[in-house]
């Protein structure tokens, strides 16, 4: 839920709007009740039971109440140490838990599939809580390894695929343990259930933290304190994943991990960079089981489909896709490719790395430490006869240059730029010293993109904006007095309001007047990233925050 426990506190009178606005800018991960509290704005108990009443469930004392030991047998432990909930006692065919976070739902989810029955919040203080898991779980290496134990049976859902080797050192026998082990293997599982892009563990002082980017935004995971002991072990045993020295602790080192995960292909990408309290690790997934490319279904409009499809399908030229990294490029140039894909034409791509192996498409990993760049291999390439070449950035002088004369001698090249929006890649071109006359007349089109989360659609709020509550480029006159939408949460999309994301995109077409000239792109019918994002705003598919946090105000005319 967005923000609910501290809308009650406020709504209540427990808190000012100005004590409830302090504590939001000052969350850590432990969420708006444990802000306020720590501020001495409000007691815990006090809190809790005012959030217990307005939800119409009860608050329980856990130092007075009688808990039934004997449902920690079949209770998933990992929901008692990562969202400390904790089984009280059973009704019949319901099990009543204590939590003091009622709003999350994710875990009494969970915990109601595990048991098969219904799973009733009872609301207690979270300090107490903690006092039930640490007497009668355990402290240490005792609790990890009743973490790990409630996960056993799950050694099936996770399978190495490419072999590795110890180097029979402490820290390696260390990283071997059955319970570290299981406990990478969790946080491995959990990231691909979760549709993490990445998982980042950060050593820093007070131990270690582990986040999952999901849709393009970071969320802290809770994990029990006890595991900050293996903060080493776990670091390493990643690391002889990946195939890398974990002796060497004072460079940064670069691998890979391929792994099936319930029967699906994951290629992991693994980046391990030291810092002042210790190594951190940062790991792309990529899971090709789950993704699928579509043209189709990226969320281009109907006309910036029909314009790009057919640009795509040029005979000769350079098409450019651009935006910072994690905007979606790669995925529209694999479907770009696979749309157009046929056994008359001939498709090599020069990549680093290549994320995803396509069937059809002849792939090449470029590797700059031994000469093999982009630009030496765009030049092997065309003596191979291709009609169509993905080069996976234009990085420099050289590869543009290439880019160009493989675009003159009749083949269609698909690149990408960083730049900020499409009218600027033709600047960032002649900047690195290509001729405009050469840049004018190969350049046929250029695709600027972002992503933007979806709502909900099974909990999506409308609501009736005012004018001044609007940014100022918003098209106000298309809204006609339709609602837009805001996120809610719901249990589909575990309480966050949006589930998967979707691009916008911002078309411009090469003719005789464009160059770099936003203004004339304008002119000729070319949508802004933020036109097209307000176009999604209205439609309802996301929100207004969204198109905020994706993009910058439009200067036009």
């Amino acid at each position: 839920m967005i923000l609910e426990a501290g809308d009650i506190l406020v709504r209540r009178g427990l808190v000012n709007q100005a004590q409830m606005d302090e504590s939001r800018a000052s969350v850590n991960g432990g969420g708006i009740i444990e802000s306020v509290v720590q501020k001495g704005f409000v007691k815990e108990d006090v809190a809790l039971k005012a959030i217990a009443e307005e939800l119409g469930i009860d608050y329980i004392d856990l130092r007075e109440a009688n808990v039934d030991l004997s449902l920690l047998q079949n209770f998933p432990q990992k929901l008692i140490y990562r969202h400390a909930i904790f089984p009280v006692r059973k009704e019949g065919r319901r099990v009543y838990v204590a939590t003091s976070n009622p709003l999350e739902l994710y875990p009494l989810d969970e915990a109601a599939a595990a048991l098969s029955c219904a799973v009733v919040p009872m609301v207690a203080e979270k300090i107490e809580i903690a006092k039930l898991v640490k007497k009668h779980l355990g402290v240490g290496s005792e609790t990890v390894e009743g973490l790990m134990a409630a996960r056993s049976d799950e050694d099936d859902d996770i399978e190495l695929l490419e072999k590795f080797e110890a180097d029979g050192s402490e820290l390696s026998e260390q990283a071997q343990e059955a319970s570290v082990v299981r406990l990478v293997n969790e946080i491995l599982v959990e990231a691909v259930d979760a549709r993490a892009s990445d998982v980042h563990i950060e050593s820093q002082a007070s131990g270690i933290v582990v986040r999952y980017r999901i849709d393009g935004i970071l969320q802290t995971q809770p994990v029990p304190p006890e595991i900050n002991r293996f903060q080493a072990a776990i670091i390493s045993r990643l690391k002889i994943m990946a195939k890398l020295n974990i002796a060497e602790k004072r460079l940064p080192q670069d691998g890979r991990i391929k792994l099936r995960v319930h029967g699906r292909e994951i290629d992991i990408r693994v980046s391990v960079i030291p810092m002042i309290h210790g190594e951190s690790l940062v790991m792309r997934i990529l899971d090709k089981g789950a993704m699928k490319f579509d043209l189709r279904s990226l969320g281009m409009g109907e006309e910036t489909y029909r314009l790009f499809s057919e640009l795509i399908r040029i005979p000769h030229g350079i098409i450019l896709v651009t935006g910072p990294t994690g905007s979606g490029k790669t995925t529209t140039l694999y479907s770009s490719l696979l749309e157009i894909r046929s056994p008359e034409n001939k498709i090599i791509t020069t990549e680093d790395p290549v994320e995803y192996q396509l069937d059809g498409i002849n792939q090449i990993q470029v590797h700059p430490k031994i000469g093999l760049t982009f630009a030496a291999s765009l030049r092997s390439i065309l003596r191979h006869d291709p009609d169509i070449v993905l080069v996976g950035e234009i990085r420099d002088a050289e590869t543009a240059e290439n880019a160009i004369q493989a675009s003159l001698t009749g083949h269609t090249v698909f690149s990408t730029l960083h730049t900020n929006d499409a009218a600027g890649s033709f600047t960032r071109i002649i900047d690195m010293g290509i001729e405009p006359f050469l840049v004018a007349s190969t350049v046929e089109g250029i695709m600027a993109q972002r992503l933007v989360r979806r709502l909900c659609p099974q909990c999506k709020k409308p609501y009736h904006p005012k004018k001044d509550e609007l940014p100022k480029d918003f098209p106000w006159e298309q809204l006609d007095g339709k609602p837009l939408y805001l996120p809610e949460g719901c249990r589909a999309c575990r309480g966050l309001g949006y589930a998967g994301r979707f691009g916008i995109y911002e078309l411009l077409i090469t003719n005789e007047e464009i160059r770099e000239i936003k203004q004339l792109g304008l002119k000729h019918g070319m949508l802004t990233l933020r036109m097209d994002a307000f176009r999604k705003v209205l439609e309802g598919t996301t929100s207004m925050d969204e198109v905020l946090r994706a993009t910058k105000g439009d200067t036009i005319g």
